[in-house]
Formats: C-alpha cells, structure tokens, sequence
C-alpha cells in the first residue's frame, strides 16, 4: 500500500519537477509571464503538481508510513503525526510543514485573482519544493531499512 502511494507522490513530484526546471529558465518570474500563454500552462502545471505533491504526501503518505512503523492511532491529529515525523528524524520541523499547508492554501485560494500574491506564492513554493522532495526522500529511506 504504501509503494502505491509513493508512486503516485512520486508522479505528481515529477510532473512539478519538469514544469518547476522550465520556469528556473526564464529570465524573471512577475506579472508579465501572465501576457505568455505558454508560461501560464507552466505556472498552472506547477501551481496544480505542487498542491496534489503536498496534499498527497501530508493527507495519505504519512498516514500510511506512520501506521506501517507502528506509530499511527486512528485518533491522531495532523499536528500529532508529523510530532511523530519530527520525532523519527523524517521531517525537521512540524510548523514547518503547517506553514506548507498555508501556502497550498493560498496558492489554491488567490490564483487567479491577484496576480502579485501568485508570483510571491509561486516562489515560496519553487524554495520549498526541495524541502518537501527531501521528506519524501527520508520516508523511503527509512521505509528501506
């Protein structure tokens, strides 16, 4: 169960992956990407993958890793697992992560209406990308033990 769930975080990573290295390419991320129609099919691409990467792996990944080591309770709170990813070294920070939460969520909520509030999303989201590629990386060297 849980390799079914790593695939699929493993896609949705990968999809982000692409379109994140296409926009590391051009020469400035503002409002003027907004007039491309080609840089908005990237920036939707990353804005979406990014979202369904974080969703699955906060929503369903950690669930299942934490139930798979013994450590998931049916009663737990998001902020009770990842103390619990915290305690196992698999992620640095649980506020961290809620912070992460916040950004989907704003990323989710303001595209499209302010275009501003996107660019500044859109570039916390390329700086916390690696950050949450590396959880990933930590679970399923911990699951490979």
């Amino acid at each position: 169960m849980i390799d079914d769930i790593i695939e699929k975080v493993n896609l949705h990573k990968k999809r982000a992956k692409s379109a994140l290295e296409e926009i590391k390419e051009w020469e400035t991320l503002d409002c003027e990407i907004f007039e491309n129609f080609e840089k908005i099919k990237t920036i939707d691409t990353f804005i979406y993958r990014f979202i369904k990467f974080q969703d699955m792996m906060g929503e369903k990944l950690f669930k299942i890793f934490l139930d798979e080591i013994g450590e998931y309770k049916d009663n737990m709170s998001l902020l009770d697992i990842l103390d619990k990813l915290e305690k196992f070294e698999i992620i640095e920070d649980a506020m961290e992560w809620m912070e992460y939460r916040k950004l989907r969520n704003k990323l989710t909520h303001e595209y499209p209406n302010n275009e501003e509030n996107v660019i500044a999303g859109i570039k916390l989201a390329i700086e916390v990308f690696n950050k949450i590629e590396t959880i990933l990386v930590n679970i399923i060297d911990y699951k490979n033990r």
